[in-house]
């Protein structure tokens, strides 16, 4: 099954956690409702649950969400999301941060975040896009991941991902978007959100708060 985005769900089934919910849980209160935006297959969810946070977690893919069990699901759009209530956790992961149209995202998290609450992102921090090459593999449990047909236009990094695992082959394509130090900080203020600390010594993981919306452009 593959999503409306590309998104194989069977490869998603077979990732494993990577220490992403751990992350989370030492960044936030212990025992804090985590919104998830993007969940899945409940990669992270499922382990938050075991962590002690209760989760409402949300994926526009029904076939995704059919595997996320424990957790309050909710099928909708995260651009389109309004629950009408705010949340002390909200975690954007997956690097959606990079996605060329990101301002929609993050006007959600801002949306469904406490004034007193914080937002867990996970992003590709500029030095991602300098070092990534042709071919690069890598693997996440019994899942064996290869990069190509990487192109470079101005500030956007194009490349398709493969997968195999059991015997079987997926590829997904996408493009993302390079983001400086200056300019993230931009980004989220335009959503009406303030960068706050490093949550990981490697820059891939970080804690906004809520902020000042700029108006800024959002892309």
């Amino acid at each position: 099954m593959i999503t409306t985005d590309g998104c194989s769900v069977e490869v998603y089934r077979l990732l494993p956690p990577d220490g992403e919910a751990e992350i989370v849980h030492a960044a936030v209160p212990s025992g804090a409702e985590v919104l998830d935006l993007g969940c899945g297959t409940g990669r992270l969810a499922h382990r938050l649950l075991e962590l002690g946070h209760p989760v409402t977690a949300v994926d526009d893919s029904p076939e995704m969400l059919a595997h996320v069990h424990g957790a309050t699901n909710v099928l909708a759009r995260i651009e389109e999301l309004r629950l009408g209530r705010r949340f002390d956790a909200v975690l954007l992961a997956s690097h959606l941060i990079n996605n060329p149209n990101s301002g929609p995202l993050l006007e959600t998290v801002r949306e469904h975040l406490s004034d007193t609450g914080q937002a867990i992102v996970q992003w590709h921090p500029p030095e991602w896009f300098d070092s990534v090459a042709e071919g690069a593999t890598g693997a996440l449990g019994e899942v064996s991941v290869r990069l190509s047909d990487i192109s470079r236009k101005a500030d956007l990094l194009s490349a398709t991902v493969h997968y195999e695992a059991r015997g079987r082959h997926w590829s997904q394509s996408f493009v993302a978007r390079q983001l400086s130090d200056t300019r993230l900080r931009e980004v989220l203020s335009g959503a009406g959100l303030r960068f706050d600390r490093w949550c990981t010594a490697d820059r891939s993981w970080f804690a906004a708060v809520a902020g000042e919306k700029t108006g800024a452009r959002h892309s």
